[in-house]
């Protein structure tokens, strides 16, 4: 006796389900069957967090960036004096005032100082008429510091080229 021959058909073989597909897309994948180890998405956009379309190069723009205004002779003539000028507080703006009466650059930055100065005053100020109590030195030192920081941070401004408005003092408009 000759043992029965069976003829075995091939079943289609389905994909398996990954976590993110639904069972109908699972189906729909496997009736394709056309991937072929192949990207599915493959030839379509990818818009990665991009609105579509063409996107144009965009320079934001600041309102206190005043770089602009001056000429690149007057920044670099003026550059280490306005620094001085955050530096050393009214000697430096007294320094700037005599050394360069007719550059804006330095004009700018003149007044920018005299903002902080005035702050620094009134500060003061504040701080000598209500030093018996305890929360008032504390935050005059606090603001003191914060003061201090926006100084540092003008002065590298200036290092770079720029003449951008001082976080603390842009919002007054005295001096403009």
């Amino acid at each position: 006796m000759e043992p029965e021959k069976t003829e075995q058909v091939a079943q289609p073989v389905e994909p398996e389900q990954t976590s993110g597909q639904s069972q109908a897309e699972s189906q729909n994948a496997g009736a394709q069957n056309v991937n072929y180890g192949q990207n599915p998405n493959y030839g379509q956009s990818q818009n990665y967090g991009q609105q579509g379309g063409y996107q144009p190069n965009y320079t934001p723009y600041d309102p206190y960036d005043h770089t602009s205004e001056f000429t690149a002779k007057d920044i670099s003539d003026n550059k280490v004096i306005a620094m001085l000028v955050y530096l050393m507080g009214t000697i430096g703006i007294i320094v700037a005032l005599l050394a360069s009466k007719d550059s804006p650059y330095l004009s700018f930055h003149v007044r920018q100082a005299l903002k902080f100065t005035v702050l620094e005053v009134l500060t003061g100020i504040i701080t000598l008429l209500l030093f018996w109590t305890f929360i008032v030195p504390i935050a005059a030192g606090i603001f003191g510091i914060v003061l201090y920081v926006c100084k540092i941070i003008a002065f590298f401004s200036i290092c770079k080229g720029n003449a951008k408005e001082p976080y603390v003092v842009r919002s007054f408009n005295f001096l403009k």
